[in-house]
């Protein structure tokens, strides 16, 4: 079965959970017996990598420019998969849904996932935000088949669309703990000692409130570490270094390789996701994977993925945040509690299971369309 992805910037070493989410599933189809092909975005991959573990990446033409990017991309994207014609069109994200109708009509069957409503993000204006409310219209009325990531973006397609999507969630690999500390100690970090966010210099992932609240707190001997970048440079980037300049102790390193991440996670005393809109969050469920004392803004897509309710604060409320934070801060899980974590994710949240599952669902449009 031949399948092309479409709406992932790409991969390998490309931030983001869309990406993330494209590479694992990729990767694991390509093991069950599926040739792969992902169209990806000039701008963010090595062109110099045709094939990353047996999946065949195509790297087309994209504008670096936040409200034309995807759009300009996923057109161009259609009329290159039609050249290699596909067994599956597997879309990802409600932006490049907009374009379905168009590959429907090119005589493509299309998978489309849904990653969430990207429309409440706050970095869209309001014409950015008709463009995605019609996209995802358009994909879950003509798609063959809808994928969500999570059971609140299936409930919330339901209620407004009257169709009842499938759920696959978002997968984690489970590793053991690195034993390296290179990286902590390049940056002055102690075992146990630091707090760990990760993800998108972007309004929606509440940095700027999770800053905010540690500047509240004195935690003698801790540090903040922010790892993540703008995919565009503006306005809300600069203001997030500008205030965490001055404090000493928190480190905005930029994006960091998946190595880096691992001894990160490895070693961090907490781990934080303020965000204020999120589908399934990998991030957290990389944490929690290396059995991380974790706590999380109380937004649906975070309270899916199973930390108890004492472990989530008020999305935006420094106050919460910073109070949450100084108790987990001296809560450290206990070595059952981190082994019971670690089961619970990696039973859950298998690639292989998510991808064979994700198999099925071509195999039920190819059966359904003869």
């Amino acid at each position: 079965m031949r399948t092309i992805i479409l709406g992932t910037r790409g991969f390998p070493n490309v931030q983001g959970g869309v990406e993330k989410h494209c590479e694992c599933l990729s990767i694991n189809l390509v093991r069950l017996g599926c040739e792969v092909i992902v169209l990806t975005r000039k701008p963010y991959v090595d062109k110099e990598i045709s094939e990353y573990k047996g999946v065949k990446l195509i790297p087309i033409p994209a504008f670096r420019q936040k409200a034309l990017e995807a759009f300009l991309h996923t057109l161009i994207g259609v009329f290159v998969a039609l050249r290699y014609k596909p067994d599956i069109l597997h879309t990802h994200a409600i932006g490049p849904a907009l374009f379905i109708p168009l590959a429907k009509l090119l005589g493509m069957k299309v998978v489309l996932t849904s990653h969430g409503s990207n429309y409440k993000h706050l970095k869209w204006g309001k014409f950015a935000k008709l463009v995605l409310k019609l996209g995802e219209f358009l994909g879950i009325r003509f798609s063959e088949k809808v994928i969500t990531v999570s059971t609140c973006i299936a409930e919330e397609i339901k209620n407004r669309y009257n169709r009842d999507p499938i759920t696959i969630p978002n997968g984690v690999i489970v590793r053991e703990c690195s034993k390296s500390t290179n990286e902590i100690s390049k940056y002055g970090l102690l075992k146990g000692k630091y707090i760990l966010a990760v993800g998108r210099f972007v309004p929606d992932k509440g940095f700027d409130v999770l800053i905010h609240a540690f500047n509240r707190l004195r935690l003698h001997g801790w540090k903040l570490l922010i790892a993540g970048q703008a995919d565009h440079q503006d306005q809300y980037t600069l203001e997030l270094k500008q205030i965490a300049e001055q404090n000493e102790n928190i480190i905005l390193p930029g994006y960091m390789s998946s190595e880096k991440l691992h001894e990160l996670y490895s070693h961090a005393g907490l781990y934080v996701l303020p965000s204020c809109y999120e589908g399934l969050p990998i991030s957290l469920l990389e944490a929690m994977s290396y059995g991380l004392s974790c706590i999380a803004s109380d937004i649906p897509g975070n309270r899916s993925v199973g930390l108890s309710e004492d472990r989530f604060f008020e999305a935006g409320n420094t106050a919460d945040l910073a109070a949450k934070t100084a108790k987990y801060a001296n809560e450290t899980l206990s070595p059952r509690e981190r082994r019971k974590q670690i089961h619970i994710i990696a039973e859950k949240y298998d690639w292989q299971k998510i991808a064979a599952t994700t198999l099925a669902v071509y195999q039920k449009v190819l059966l359904r369309c003869r």
